[in-house]
């Protein structure tokens, strides 16, 4: 399995000097890749009616295209991926886009991970139905590919009209792979027809077994081959202990995983450099299983 670590988002702080030391002592420690979430918009939890939502407008988030952008140019090899991106409140052509050019500045080095979403208050300030998301990624996801693909596309869907147009330049990969994230059963069959891999929430391996059964099942009855397709599980600090990890890592590889990656948000470190000897005892522990 290839080993990442989750780009720290709402404890790094905003010094770009921080972030850009950050990403090149996890690439010197040999991680393959950085997986950053995002949020565009935080919501006030005193609101009227309140907010019962995982994050507020007081937690941090770098926009991913952009702080990959300059992550591209001060690393070398380290592959870069959205973990993920809420594709459904983005307009597609400029996801197109923006995805484009830091797959071409980063010579080839993005991985797209997308899924709907769950801030309703988000999509709204964003202009786009927090209803027809699953109906919408769908769609999207077909025209990325077609714009990321040909030179010039001609495409009449029930949410996007492109009449004989195109992205210049194209990315180097073609197309850049597109992960999906989630686990509903709609969305396993979904990823099983549209997408090149799965980026699971935190979920020990026990739990994950049966919608890995399904995904494969559902993969199979799409004319896929179940061995092409990714995995990208997640060990979460706060709540798998060091001395779990082996055996939480042994039992992803089992199921088929072929990435893990260590979220250390939440932990109670003070520092980054916390951050980073945690990543490197996960290193270690990959390396040697």
């Amino acid at each position: 399995m290839r080993p990442g670590a989750v780009f720290p988002q709402t404890e790094i702080g905003s010094d770009p000097v921080v972030i850009r030391d950050y990403a090149q002592a996890i690439e010197g420690m040999g991680f393959d890749y950085l997986l950053t979430y995002e949020h565009v918009l935080g919501a006030n939890p005193e609101r009227p009616g309140g907010w019962r939502g995982i994050y507020t407008y007081r937690d941090a988030f770098h926009e991913p295209f952009v702080l990959f952008g300059y992550l591209a140019a001060v690393t070398q090899r380290l592959e870069f991926v959205t973990g993920i991106l809420v594709l459904p409140q983005r307009p597609t052509a400029l996801v197109a886009k923006q995805a484009a050019t830091l797959d071409v500045l980063s010579g080839g080095r993005l991985r797209l991970g997308v899924a709907i979403g769950w801030n309703a208050v988000e999509y709204g300030a964003l202009g786009y139905d927090f209803h027809d998301r699953g109906r919408r990624i769908e769609e999207q996801v077909v025209l990325l590919r077609e714009l990321w693909t040909k030179p010039l596309v001609t495409f009449r869907g029930r949410y996007h009209t492109i009449d004989d147009a195109g992205l210049n330049p194209l990315p180097v990969q073609r197309p850049i792979p597109i992960w999906f994230g989630g686990h509903a059963d709609a969305v396993l069959r979904r990823m099983a027809r549209l997408g090149d891999g799965w980026i699971p929430n935190t979920m020990p391996p026990a739990q994950a077994r049966d919608m890995v059964e399904r995904l494969r099942q559902y993969l199979a009855e799409a004319g896929r081959d179940p061995d092409d397709f990714g995995i990208d599980a997640r060990v979460t600090l706060r709540r798998q202990p060091e001395a779990d990890w082996p055996a939480y890592v042994e039992g992803w590889r089992a199921l088929g995983a072929t990435h893990i990656c260590l979220n250390t948000m939440g932990a109670g470190f003070k520092t980054i450099d916390a951050h980073l000897e945690a990543l490197r005892r996960f290193r270690d522990v990959v390396s040697g299983l």
